[in-house]
């Protein structure tokens, strides 16, 4: 799964089935707000949500960046995996 940072839009970006599944973000302060995670129907279940998820925490990891899980689905990821809570 390649998924890329589209920063002009701040969002993560992955093609799969049935179009473009995405985690948009802002940043803002030494904050990562991570808003909402879209993935299409047809990929649903798969495990995409959770590569972004994985991604966007990455990202703000490496940047040094309080993690601010906006998004319910997000907010579970993160008390699956609280190591990324520190930032």
């Amino acid at each position: 799964m390649e998924i890329t940072n589209n920063e002009e839009t701040q969002q993560f970006e992955v093609s799969v089935d049935g179009g473009t599944g995405f985690l948009r973000y802002r940043v803002d302060n030494g904050s990562i707000l991570l808003l909402y995670v879209e993935v299409p129907h047809q990929s649903q279940g798969r495990g995409v949500a959770a590569e972004l998820s994985r991604m966007a925490l990455e990202f703000a990891k490496q940047r040094g960046l309080k993690v601010v899980p906006v998004c319910s689905y997000v907010a579970a990821y993160v008390r699956r995996h609280p190591e990324y809570l520190v930032g």
